[in-house]
């Protein structure tokens, strides 16, 4: 399969479900929506939704309600991302290729936005209309992976990991902990949501579950290469950040060279996890194999 032609296509139609449930920049409160709607439609890889859309293709089903469950791992993501460029935090200038969020609306907004967005995530799994069909115990289950893999057990508890650990002589282990919630456990949730919203069985679970942890790994060590490898053209926002703020990365540990080899390796590790798959679970494969090879 082509899987630029397959993500292209698939981005496509998140970001036609993200522009027709996000309101409209019009709506009072004007400002809020107008900054929600900066960032949220920026543009981005949108790998968290495809992943979620991609896992209940392996399942060979098309489940009710999954674009909704899909995109509410963007409006997570998206959040986080506004949030994660404050001055209180990274304090970036910024993100694909346009000024941050807070450099454009103030911090108050930018707070407000990334609050709004991830209430709104929530509010997409609940909503009777994008979710009509879904059963109600597997619904409630797919919003407590979403709200296990994006807060304190997850992402938000690897943000105050990833905080604490700058400017300190942190070992491989913390440095992976750090980046197992904090990138990990949101592509952890996005393909068991859309194995979970597809019915997978347990075995078929547990099987993307690794998968997932093991492409989430990946995609950490491949952004801290690009930090030092890429270009501001390139990643959209300045290179180089990392060091600049004291952090450890995985080119730290096994040089630039040494981590891409251990990305290769968590791919390939991945895709070993999906042999009980036929076909259908071909854009997953595709989709490891792409984590690695990406420019932004």
């Amino acid at each position: 399969m082509n899987i630029k032609d397959y993500l292209e296509h698939k981005q496509v139609e998140v970001d036609r479900f993200l522009d027709q449930v996000t309101p409209a920049a019009t709506l009072p409160p004007t400002t809020l929506h107008e900054s929600m709607r900066y960032s949220l439609m920026a543009g981005g890889k949108r790998i968290r939704p495809i992943l979620a859309i991609a896992a209940a293709e392996a399942v060979e089903t098309n489940p009710p309600g999954l674009m909704a469950v899909a995109c509410s791992l963007e409006f997570i993501h998206t959040y986080s991302l506004i949030h994660d460029d404050l001055p209180s935090m990274d304090n970036d200038d910024f993100r694909r290729g346009k000024p941050t969020n807070h450099k454009v609306y103030g911090d108050a907004m930018a707070i407000l936005a990334g609050d709004a967005l991830l209430t709104m995530a929530f509010d997409l799994c609940s909503r009777p209309d994008l979710m009509k069909g879904c059963d109600p115990t597997r619904q409630v289950r797919l919003i407590q992976e979403l709200a296990y893999g994006s807060g304190h057990a997850g992402m938000v508890g690897g943000q105050v990991f990833d905080i604490q650990a700058e400017n300190r002589d942190i070992d491989l282990a913390a440095l992976q902990n750090i980046h197992k919630h904090k990138t990990g456990m949101l592509i952890r949730a996005a393909v068991r949501m859309g194995a979970i919203a597809a019915g997978a069985t347990d075995r078929q679970l547990n099987d993307m579950t690794g998968y997932a942890e093991d492409i989430g790994l990946a995609f950490q060590v491949a952004d801290d290469v690009l930090n030092v490898t890429g270009t501001r053209e390139e990643l959209g926002k300045n290179p180089n950040t990392d060091a600049e703020r004291g952090k450890k990365t995985y080119p730290t540990f096994y040089g630039v060279d040494g981590a891409k080899k251990f990305a290769d390796e968590c791919v390939a590790r991945a895709i070993g996890r999906l042999s009980s798959f036929g076909q259908s679970a071909d854009p997953l494969r595709e989709i490891a194999r792409y984590i690695t090879s990406r420019k932004n």
